[in-house]
């Protein structure tokens, strides 16, 4: 049954017998499709729950309609190990309003994974992490009546107030190697990316270079990436920044699991 996605309405169905267990929407293993590390064979483990509501997220059912099973630290670890991999990724929604994420982390650092984190970069937590992709999300992510996918609007203004949090971003990109990735719907969007670099290089003690920001077309199926990603990549080469692409949508589409 979809729930309230904040961290804490979790609670009412966690296993009474554990706890150290994640609400988990999918566990599988792929190929890492955006960033540094695109290409890279990767078991991806996608939480279920998100503090913010972008009308275009491609994990729909781990925000608007979140759905999960319970899975205690130590099973997932054990079906991570399942996989001929070194990479793990923890995404969601949001992994790091659960407090077992920074467990799972850990242990995942004791074993020798080398761990990334897909962030909205809203909230800072000390834990093993290799890579943080931070994606901060713009004011065109905000599901204004017209782009709400639940059309009544009531995220609207909480997102909005929530989806930029400078001294998280900050904390991130000095405490962990990290990638700055930003989801592009068009030009309009590049004035709104230079200004929050600003504000993240003046909070940060740790550089931001260029290479470290990446542009991302908005799409989640092919047909949608087919109309954007030329823009983006011009608007990548024009500001000096990485273009990224969206790997397992180019090989398949908006298939789940992948």
């Amino acid at each position: 049954m979809p729930v309230n996605a904040d961290s804490d309405a979790f609670e009412a169905d966690r296993p009474s017998e554990s706890d150290t267990a994640l609400p988990i929407n999918e566990l599988f293993y792929s190929l890492q499709g955006e960033g540094k590390l695109s290409g890279v064979p990767t078991v991806f483990v996608r939480t279920s729950g998100c503090n913010l509501r972008c009308w275009f997220c491609d994990s729909y059912h781990t925000s608007w309609e979140p759905t999960h099973a319970w899975m205690d630290v130590e099973d997932i670890l054990d079906e991570i190990a399942s996989y001929d991999a070194e990479h793990v990724v923890l995404t969601g929604g949001e992994p790091m309003i659960h407090d077992e994420a920074v467990e799972l982390l850990n242990r995942l650092g004791d074993r020798g994974y080398h761990t990334t984190v897909e962030t909205n970069g809203t909230i800072y937590r000390d834990a093993h992490i290799d890579l943080a992709s931070i994606s901060p999300k713009l004011q065109s992510s905000t599901p204004t009546a017209d782009r709400d996918p639940m059309g009544d609007g009531d995220w609207a203004d909480r997102h909005e107030q929530q989806r930029i949090d400078i001294d998280a971003l900050a904390a991130l990109v000095d405490g962990y190697p990290s990638q700055l990735k930003f989801v592009v719907t068009d030009r309009e969007d590049m004035t709104e990316i230079e200004t929050l670099l600003s504000r993240i290089r003046g909070a940060a003690t740790a550089a931001v270079p260029a290479e470290d920001v990446l542009l991302m077309p908005e799409g989640t199926t092919r047909d949608e990436l087919d109309r954007t990603r030329t823009a983006v990549a011009d608007l990548a080469m024009e500001y000096g920044y990485r273009y990224t692409p969206r790997l397992h949508v180019d090989l398949w589409n908006d298939a789940p699991g992948t």
